[in-house]
């Protein structure tokens, strides 16, 4: 799992042209959004495009689990794994 949370770290990095982080700067258990990483809602879209995109894996905007998913990065690799089996 842990390769997972790196992807999807360097994911971020890349999707959201956070140049200035790496891998360790971002806490696999800490908020994407708010207190956390300080991510927003265009940024949430963006890294949803990214995810489908790396994954194949569309996380629908209206679903109400969505916010949850997006949570921290521990949560997004269990969703994807989730969805890839």
């Amino acid at each position: 799992m842990e390769v997972l949370h790196n992807e999807i770290k360097q994911l971020i990095i890349d999707a959201l042209n956070l140049e200035d982080l790496t891998i360790s700067d971002i806490d696999t258990d800490a908020p994407l959004f708010g207190d956390g990483l300080g991510l927003d809602s265009i940024d949430a879209l963006e890294l949803g495009l990214a995810i489908k995109k790396k994954f194949n894996i569309l996380i629908d905007a209206d679903d109400t689990n969505a916010r949850q998913y997006f949570a921290s990065v521990a949560n997004l690799a269990n969703y994807i794994s989730s969805q890839s089996n």
